[in-house]
C-alpha cells in the first residue's frame, strides 16, 4: 500500500472528491487507484472560514513501484505494509479446548471493557473463560438505571457505575487514547467494535465516539459471541472473598446480590477486572493482603453550557458546513502549579446522576451517538495526589471521593447539586437557575456546590474556569452552570503487579484495567484486557494446565 497523509479536503466533499485528490498528489489518473482506505480523519479549524478535513489514507495503486521511486523523499507519501494485531498465533486452540475440558477455567471478576476483552480472547482461543459481573445484563441495567434517574430509586449492585460494559456504557463512549500501540491491539479493538455494530467512521476519526445508545448493543453483541465460544457469564454476581487453594488455585466466594445465596467456585487464575468504583472489593482485598497502593486521581465538578457557544469558539459563529456537536479540551496550571483540566467532555449531552452507594452523590456526562442535545458538558477536574488526601494507607483516596461525595448528596438534599458560576464565585448558594436550560438525567436542585470541596480544591476550580475563559469566551459566564461531584475520574487505587501481570504474593491473580490502576478509559481498558488474557495463557501453559 501507499500510505498519503495531510491530504486537506473541503468538509462537504464527497468521497469520489477524496480518490480524485489522491490521484492528483500521486500524480496519476484516477482509474490506477484500484482501491482506497481511510486511516485517519481529524478536523483542521485554525483558520476561521477555511475549515478543512485532514485526511491520512491508504491506496493501492497500478504500478506502485514506479510511483513510489517517482516521489522517493515526499515526506507524507511512502510505503506502508499492514501488520494487523494477532493473539498469541502459536497457541493451538483445539490443545487449549481439550485442556479446559478437565481443568479449572480462569475466571473474570468485572464485564467492564477490561473483563469483556480479557474474555473474548480467551474464549476465542477456547479457554471458556467463566465471568462474574456484580450488576445487570446491559438490557436490564438500561431499566434499572432509568428508574434512577426517573424515581430516585438506587439499586447498589446495579447502576451507572456496575453492571455489563462498565461505567463507559453511561458515557459518550469514546474512543480515543494516548497510549502507544506498537502491536496494532488498538486498530484491533476498534475493528472489533465496528464488527460487534458500532459505526464504521471509529475506524478512522481522530477522535471515535461510539454513543450510549450504540454501547449498548455493541456490548450485547461481544457477550453473545464469548457465549457462543463457551464462555460463562453469571450476572448479579459479586465476589465476596478469595481462598488460596493448597492443591492451586483459588476458591471465589459470590454473593447472588437477587436471590441473596451464597456460592462459590474455584479457578485456576483470576482476572480482576473490577474497575474504578467497586469500592467494597478494594477493601476485602486490602485485607486478604494484596499488594496496594493510592494513587493519584482528579476530582472537581461538571460544567454545562450550550452546544451552540461551543460550536462557535471552535467553528465560529458563520461557519458554512454541518459539522455536529464541537468539542473541546482544556488544560492549566493554577498558581499555585496545581493542574486543572477538562475530561470526559460530551457534546449535545447530558450531566447524568452516576451515583453507586446510598447517601452519596457523584455525577459523570453523557451523550448519544448524534450528540444532538443542546448542550455541551465536561468534567473540570483538579489533580489530587496522596500527599492532598493523606495517603496514609492504599484506601485513603477512596474514603476521600466518598467524603465529597456525602457532601454533595447533603447540598442536593439526594438531588444533584447544581449552581451558577458567579454564585460559586462569591461563595453564596444558588436559588435559581437564571438564564440556563439545564439537560440532566436524574433530579437537580440549586445548592452550594463550592462547599462540596475543601477549598484548595475549590478555589483551583474557579482559577480553572476564568482561564479558560480566555480560551473559549463565555466559558466562565455567570450563568453557566456547575454540577458535583465528578470523583469518578480513574481509579484511586492501584494493585499493584509484576511483569507477568500477576499480583505477587498470589500467583494466578491478575490486577486489569482501569480499576486495577493500568487504564484510563475504554479503549485502554480494553487493550489492557488483551494483554492480560496474553498473560493468563502464558500462565496456564508454563503451569502445564494446557
Amino acid at each position: 500500500m501507499i500510505r498519503i497523509q495531510q491530504l486537506k479536503m473541503r468538509p462537504d466533499h464527497t468521497s469520489s472528491a477524496l480518490a480524485k485528490k489522491a490521484a492528483s498528489v500521486l500524480g496519476i489518473p484516477e482509474r490506477d487507484i484500484r482501491s482506497l482506505e481511510i486511516v485517519r480523519r481529524s478536523v483542521d479549524a485554525h483558520r476561521r472560514g477555511q475549515i478543512l478535513y485532514v485526511y491520512t489514507v491508504d491506496v493501492s495503486v497500478a504500478a506502485q513501484e514506479k510511483v513510489l521511486r517517482r516521489l522517493k523523499g515526499h515526506k507524507d507519501i511512502f510505503r506502508y505494509e499492514k501488520k494487523p494485531y494477532v493473539f498469541m498465533p502459536g497457541l493451538d486452540k483445539e490443545k487449549v479446548e481439550e485442556a479446559m475440558g478437565k481443568a479449572l477455567r480462569p475466571v473474570i471478576i468485572g464485564a467492564g471493557p477490561a473483563g469483556l476483552f480479557c474474555a473474548l480472547m480467551l474464549a476465542r482461543k477456547g479457554a471458556r473463560p467463566i465471568v462474574l459481573e456484580r450488576g445487570q445484563m446491559v438490557e436490564e441495567r438500561e431499566r434499572t438505571v432509568r428508574r434512577f434517574w426517573e424515581q430516585g430509586i438506587l439499586d447498589p449492585e446495579s447502576n451507572v457505575q456496575f453492571g455489563e460494559g462498565g461505567a463507559g456504557t453511561f458515557s459518550d463512549g469514546k474512543l480515543n487514547t494516548s497510549i502507544k500501540d506498537p502491536d496494532g491491539k488498538i486498530r484491533f479493538i476498534l475493528e472489533t467494535f465496528i464488527e460487534h455494530g458500532a459505526p464504521m467512521e471509529i475506524g478512522y476519526d481522530y477522535q471515535p465516539h461510539i454513543g450510549t445508545d450504540n454501547l449498548t448493543r455493541v456490548v450485547k453483541k461481544i457477550r453473545e459471541e464469548i457465549q457462543m465460544l463457551g464462555g460463562e457469564i453469571r450476572f448479579d454476581s459479586c465476589l465476596k472473598g478469595i481462598t488460596p487453594l493448597r492443591e492451586g488455585g483459588y476458591r471465589l466466594d459470590v454473593l447472588e446480590s437477587r436471590s441473596g445465596e451464597e456460592t462459590s467456585l474455584t479457578a485456576s487464575g483470576v482476572v480482576l477486572a473490577i474497575g474504578h468504583s467497586a469500592r467494597d472489593t478494594f477493601s476485602m482485598l486490602y485485607e486478604l493482603g494484596l499488594p496496594m497502593e493510592a494513587k493519584s486521581f482528579a476530582c472537581g465538578v461538571r460544567v454545562q453550557h450550550p452546544q451552540k457557544m461551543i460550536n462557535d469558539a471552535q467553528y465560529g459563529p458563520d461557519c458554512e458546513f454541518e459539522m455536529g456537536a464541537a468539542p473541546y479540551k482544556l488544560t492549566g496550571r493554577t498558581h499555585e502549579g496545581r493542574g486543572v483540566y477538562s475530561f470526559c467532555m460530551c457534546p449535545g449531552g447530558d450531566v447524568v446522576n452516576a451515583s453507586s452507594q446510598e447517601g452519596m452523590l457523584a455525577v459523570n456526562g453523557m451523550s448519544g451517538y448524534l450528540r444532538d442535545g443542546a448542550n455541551a458538558n465536561s468534567a473540570i477536574v483538579v489533580t489530587v495526589s496522596p500527599e492532598d488526601y493523606g495517603g496514609e494507607d492504599a484506601l485513603a483516596g477512596v474514603r476521600f471521593q466518598q467524603m465529597i461525595e456525602r457532601k454533595a448528596y447533603e447540598a442536593g438534599g439526594g438531588k444533584i447539586p447544581v449552581q451558577r458560576f458567579e454564585d460559586y464565585c462569591l461563595g453564596r448558594p444558588s436559588e435559581t437557575l437564571g438564564s440556563s436550560f439545564p439537560s440532566f438525567k436524574g433530579a437537580y436542585a440549586p445548592a452550594n456546590v463550592r462547599g462540596v470541596f475543601p477549598e484548595t480544591i475549590a478555589s483551583a476550580i474557579e482559577e480553572g474556569m476564568h482561564y479558560f475563559g480566555t480560551k473559549i469566551r463565555g466559558f466562565d459566564g455567570d450563568d453557566v452552570l456547575l454540577a458535583a461531584a465528578e470523583t469518578r475520574t480513574s481509579s484511586p487505587v492501584r494493585i499493584i503487579r509484576g511483569e507477568n501481570r500477576q499480583s505477587g504474593p498470589f500467583p494466578g491473580i491478575f490486577p486489569c484495567g482501569e480499576g486495577a490502576g493500568y487504564a484510563g478509559g475504554i479503549t485502554s481498558a480494553a487493550a489492557d484486557g488483551i494483554r492480560v488474557a496474553e498473560a493468563v495463557l502464558t500462565f496456564l501453559l508454563n503451569n502445564e494446565i494446557i
